[in-house]
């Protein structure tokens, strides 16, 4: 049952988040990667773009607050550049026990 929802998270991961972010810190896309985001502060990889929203929300990232900026990101951060919300209580917990399992390296 886990592997089920590790394989789904992936690939809702991949459907709803992978076109801006990747779990790959060596990987370049328009949003900052999301290898171990879990206990990340909000706005702090070096070199990724942030709004100003973003990186003065002081937010550690962890199951709620993935949960509440996935479901509406502009809600919990006004003015924050991410703009694709998931609606889906199911969809977002997938994603979020994905990215659970994505642990952070020394690139992080």
């Amino acid at each position: 049952m886990a592997a089920a929802q590790q394989i789904d998270g992936e690939r809702v991961f991949g459907q709803r988040c992978g076109a801006c972010h990747s779990i790959d810190p060596g990987q370049k896309k328009s949003g900052p990667h999301l290898a171990g985001v879990i206990g990340r502060t909000a706005g702090s990889i070096e070199g990724a773009r942030y709004s100003a929203p973003m990186r003065a929300s002081s937010i550690i990232w962890d199951k709620a607050t993935l949960d509440t900026f996935l479901a509406a990101p502009r809600r919990l951060i006004p003015g924050t550049t991410m703009t694709v919300a998931v609606p889906d209580a199911t969809q977002r917990a997938a994603i979020i026990t994905y990215l659970e399992g994505q642990q952070p390296t020394a690139n992080n």
